[in-house]
């Protein structure tokens, strides 16, 4: 029987409501007054506000650093870790999407090693576990809150900094389908389809378990049915609540297992362009699986099947082709843009070398069920365009 091991964070608290026993999870899982780390509109929304009463509440409400308006920089890492120390903070609660986790991951890191979050990057670099971080997603799509990685842009080399460490885990993971109703369709639809290209990739990643797999189905099955109500009813609680889990089991997923080409080729849009890592996953992820599916027809058609593609009495490849229309089409019904939309010609072709060399300097395309050479990978990025 084949083994394997897998890794969640200490705790997962999911429910409607749960975001108002943020403190008594901090008094639980950290270690005194919390930084807060979250976005500009969350805070000007009061989104967070939940949070940051039962941390008041509780006596554990430290300061708050909301500056996070792009994708998380080593800027911003450089802000709140100096805002942690100068108020002797000895927890992180991070609320937002993955940009907001992503930083406090990284200023956990750096407060205990040290150095810039360069020297980090990579699998398996932090020499010790940093400061208890408490993840708080107000989108269903990065999956971040259980994952044991981070991804920081370095803004002098316009460079996406992977790193991974189990070390990076939250201790707590506290989802909150509330949290999520303001999302506008936009972002409801690239956070989602962000979540299903984790529950894709993880699912025919190379590195994937018996139990990663039928995490990634289970999240597979629930994206596509639900996220199209979630674009189109952003109250609908039913489809917030579905989305948000099927966001977990594929965090979960992908943790375990992986991603694989989309991500190696959407971290470069993101560090060259400013094109946020769910828009760029979302644009790559019809082009990249029509190109995967040989490499593992069997998965595909299995995650065909749980999407509620028509596949019954197909053989493998068929089916995993019918899975693959599926996503053409829910990437047409959420008004996912093309790259053509996102940049120019003329950038995208002066940043064309870079892009593939850094795809695959990033690890995550050896994961891919069918590998790709530098000019099958540039030749993916035209496709996309």
């Amino acid at each position: 029987m084949p083994s394997w091991n897998c890794f969640s964070p200490r705790c997962i608290a999911f429910g409607e409501g749960k975001a108002s026993e943020t403190g008594a999870l901090a008094a639980q899982w950290g270690r005194g007054r919390a930084l807060v780390v979250t976005g500009p509109y969350l805070r000007r929304s009061g989104t967070v506000e939940p949070v940051l009463r039962s941390l008041r509440e509780a006596g554990l409400l430290g300061p708050i650093y909301s500056d996070i308006d792009s994708e998380p920089t080593d800027r911003h890492v450089d802000e709140a870790l100096a805002l942690f120390r100068r108020e002797g903070c000895g927890t992180i609660v991070a609320c937002g999407g993955g940009g907001p986790i992503d930083v406090a991951k990284a200023v956990s890191l750096l407060h205990a090693n040290g150095g810039h979050i360069r020297d980090y990057r990579g699998v398996g670099r932090v020499p010790k576990p940093g400061v208890p971080i408490l993840a708080i997603p107000t989108t269903a799509g990065s999956g971040s809150e259980v994952s044991g990685t981070t991804i920081i842009t370095d803004t002098a080399a316009h460079e996406k900094l992977l790193v991974i460490s189990l070390y990076l885990m939250p201790e707590a993971a506290i989802l909150d389908p509330e949290l999520t109703f303001g999302m506008p369709p936009a972002l409801t639809a690239a956070t989602g389809v962000d979540a299903l290209t984790h529950a894709i990739e993880s699912c025919v990643s190379r590195k994937a378990t018996g139990l990663t797999i039928e995490f990634s189905l289970r999240a597979a099955g629930r994206l596509a049915r639900f996220l199209p109500v979630a674009f189109t009813t952003p109250d609908h609680a039913e489809a917030r609540r579905e989305c948000l889990l099927g966001s977990l089991e594929a965090g979960i997923a992908f943790t375990n297992s992986s991603v694989g080409l989309v991500h190696g080729m959407a971290r470069p849009l993101g560090a060259k362009f400013g094109v946020p890592h769910g828009v760029s996953n979302a644009v790559l992820l019809e082009t990249v699986m029509d190109f995967s599916l040989p490499g593992a027809p069997e998965l595909y058609a299995r995650l065909a099947r749980a999407m509620g593609a028509d596949a019954d009495g197909l053989e493998s490849l068929e089916a995993a082709r019918a899975g693959l229309e599926t996503v053409r089409g829910l990437v047409r019904d959420l008004r996912i843009p093309r790259l053509r939309d996102l940049l120019s010609r003329e950038a995208f072709d002066a940043q064309l070398p870079t892009m593939v060399r850094e795809a695959i300097a990033s690890g995550s395309p050896d994961n891919n069920p069918r590998l790709a050479s530098p000019e099958e990978i540039a030749a993916l990025y035209e496709a996309a365009f």
